[in-house]
């Protein structure tokens, strides 16, 4: 899968749902939920999608905010794989 170019990544990006955007190479999100028992649900949601994808964001798990950052490392940079993952995660963020 290959490194996007910064002209695909603006046009993807707006295809993706409200609050994706790139920072620092990466595609970025910030979710917000509850309580961290709602985080942490959350997170275990995207596990097996990502396992199955062999494709894994970093996050960062503050009590009732997720952080999700997506990049393919070994492009090193940001692919497709990124976008189908990302409208993924997003998905999972409204199931409760």
């Amino acid at each position: 899968m290959a490194k996007l170019s910064e002209q695909e990544i603006k046009e993807m990006v707006r295809q993706l749902p409200e609050g994706w955007e790139v920072r620092d190479q990466k595609l970025r999100k910030e979710f917000i939920f509850n309580d961290f028992k709602g985080s942490v649900d959350f997170l275990k949601r995207i596990q097996p999608v990502a396992d199955s994808m062999n494709h894994h964001p970093d996050v960062c798990i503050y009590y009732s905010k997720v952080i999700i950052e997506l990049t393919t490392h070994d492009e090193g940079g940001i692919t497709k794989m990124d976008f189908d993952l990302a409208m993924k995660i997003d998905s999972l963020s409204k199931v409760s």
